[in-house]
C-alpha cells in the first residue's frame, strides 16, 4: 500500500477511534472497515462515516460496531445510485473530525464524485 492511501485510511481511523465506533467486536469491525475502504475511496467512506454519525446522534445509544458499518454502507450505496447529495457543509465536516475538509470537499466545498464500486454483498 502507498504513503498515501495510508494517510487516507489514517483519517478513517481517526473518525472511528474518535468516536468509539468499533464498538464490542473489535475485530469483526475492523474486517468490515477493511473491506468497505477496499471496495469504496476512502474519502466517500470518511464522508459516509460522518453522515451516519450525525443521523444517529439522536439514537441513545448510538449504534457502534459492525451495526454501524452496515448503516455507513447503506449510505454509500445509496450515493452509488444516484449523485451524492451531503448534508455536511465542509466546516461542520471539519468541525465533526477535526480534520480538514479539502480531500473530502475539494476547493469547490462540493463531495467526490459517486463511484462505481460492486456490492458488498452479505455480512456488512
Amino acid at each position: 500500500m502507498e504513503i498515501g492511501e495510508q494517510l487516507r485510511q489514517q483519517r478513517v481511523k481517526h473518525i472511528v477511534s474518535s468516536y468509539q465506533l468499533s464498538g464490542t467486536d473489535d475485530l469483526s469491525f475492523h474486517e468490515t472497515l477493511a473491506i468497505l475502504l477496499e471496495q469504496y475511496p476512502s474519502p466517500l467512506v470518511e464522508l459516509a462515516l460522518v453522515e451516519t454519525l450525525v443521523n444517529c446522534w439522536w439514537q441513545v445509544p448510538m449504534p457502534r460496531g459492525c451495526s454501524f458499518l452496515t448503516r455507513v454502507h447503506e449510505q454509500l450505496a445509496v450515493w452509488q445510485s444516484q449523485p451524492i447529495i451531503s448534508t455536511i457543509a465542509p466546516e461542520h465536516f471539519q468541525q465533526i473530525t477535526g480534520l480538514d475538509p479539502t480531500p473530502i470537499f475539494g476547493s469547490s466545498g462540493l463531495p467526490p464524485a459517486s463511484p462505481q464500486a460492486p456490492s458488498l454483498g452479505q455480512g456488512v
